[in-house]
C-alpha cells in the first residue's frame, strides 16, 4: 500500500527532522510549502510538529524504494471524519523536485485516502506561482474550486492562492 516503483512512504523518523528544519529555511522549499515567512524551525518547533499525534492527521516521509534517503513529506491532515474530507499536502526537498517522486507519492497517498481512510474528498491549497505543483494536481484530477485573491505577498508582489479538490468519483488514483 505504501510502495510504488520509485518511492515508498514511511513513518516520520527523528533523523529526518534536521533535514526538514534546513529545508524550511530554503526559498525553493519554504515558499512553495506554506505562506509563513521563510525561517529555519527550532529544534523544539520541529520536535513538536513531529510528535503531534492525532486520529485526524497522517504524515509520511517520502523515500526511494530500498533506500533511507529522506526526499520529503506528505500528509493527509485535519480529517473531518463525519464528512469524510481531509487536507492533503506534499513537499519535496529542492534537490528531489521534478523527478516524478511527487506524482508517485501523491498517487500512493490518494490510494491510501480512498482505500484505507475511506475519504470521499481531499483538498489542498497552492500558490499561483507554483506551476509545477498545479500541473501535477490537475494531472491527478484535482479541480480548481476557488481563488483566495492576492492572498500573500512575496518580494513586493501579491499572489493568489488556489483551492483544489478531488472527489473519489473524479480520479482513478483516488
Amino acid at each position: 500500500m505504501f510502495t510504488g516503483e520509485k518511492i515508498c512512504l514511511t513513518a516520520m523518523r527523528a533523523e529526518d527532522l534536521p533535514i526538514y528544519r534546513t529545508w524550511n529555511s530554503e526559498m525553493g522549499f519554504g515558499r512553495n510549502y506554506n505562506s509563513s515567512p521563510i525561517r529555519e524551525l527550532s529544534e523544539k518547533q520541529a520536535e513538536e510538529w513531529f510528535r503531534q499525534d492525532s486520529d485526524r492527521d497522517f504524515r509520511f516521509s517520502i523515500r526511494p524504494v530500498k533506500l533511507d534517503t529522506f526526499l520529503g513529506v506528505c500528509a493527509i491532515e485535519d480529517i473531518q471524519w463525519t464528512h469524510r474530507v481531509g487536507w492533503i499536502s506534499i513537499a519535496l526537498g529542492t534537490d528531489y523536485q521534478g523527478k516524478g517522486y511527487g506524482m508517485e507519492a501523491m498517487q500512493i497517498l490518494l490510494n491510501y485516502a480512498q482505500n484505507e481512510l475511506n475519504l470521499h474528498r481531499v483538498q489542498l491549497t497552492v500558490f499561483e506561482y507554483n506551476k509545477p505543483a498545479i500541473a501535477m494536481y490537475e494531472k491527478l484530477g484535482f479541480q480548481k474550486e476557488g481563488i483566495f485573491r492576492e492572498f500573500l505577498q512575496r518580494d513586493g508582489t501579491r499572489f493568489d492562492m488556489y483551492l483544489y479538490g478531488l472527489l473519489t468519483s473524479e480520479s482513478s488514483d483516488f
